[in-house]
């Protein structure tokens, strides 16, 4: 098949290329130069639901590999997917409460080892527990870390989870 020939409809192209990537300049010798750094996105997902998910990882920008596939499959269970959700690494952007609500606008807010002092919610409340504040749903609890393993532990943590999100999404 020959790409140079390969025309795209109107609407592919269009919802491929959202934003302008960058914008350019012819220069004498006929190169291309970017004008403007590309914006970096700082949160994983579309954000769809308004549905934030706050973890904390020091070994990636959004989050590791294996916690990601253990969100998907909880996010499965609660009929949502990636599209719905933005999930923010709270190492790399240390957004308090009042900043993430102004950016995202959440519904629901779901925190993985990120206390409500660290974000600068007025409230303080167990793990697991469920709490409304802001027009939004608040759910913290432990880093995913301690869900993954095969252990009767991580089973508890994961089944109070389980319990909790059935409450917020009505599963």
């Amino acid at each position: 098949m020959n790409l140079e020939k390969l025309q795209l409809p109107d609407f592919l192209l269009a919802d491929l290329f959202k934003f302008d990537v960058v914008e350019t300049k012819s220069l004498p010798d006929n190169t291309v130069s970017l004008s403007q750094p590309l914006p970096v996105k700082w949160f994983l997902g579309e954000n769809k639901k308004n549905i934030v998910i706050l973890i904390k990882d020091d070994q990636s920008v959004y989050l590791r590999d294996e916690w990601l596939g253990f969100l998907t499959a909880i996010l499965g269970a609660c009929h949502l997917n990636l599209g719905d959700v933005a999930i923010v690494n709270y190492v790399k952007n240390k957004f308090l409460y009042a900043e993430l609500s102004e950016k995202l606008a959440p519904k629901y807010f779901l925190s993985f080892d990120v206390t409500a002092q660290e974000i600068e919610l007025p409230f303080i409340v167990p793990n697991y527990q469920v709490q409304q504040y802001d027009h939004c749903h608040f759910l913290l609890a432990p880093s995913l870390e301690t869900m993954l393993a095969d252990t009767g532990p991580a089973k508890l943590e994961k089944s109070k989870l389980w319990l909790s999100l059935k409450k917020i999404f009505n599963v």
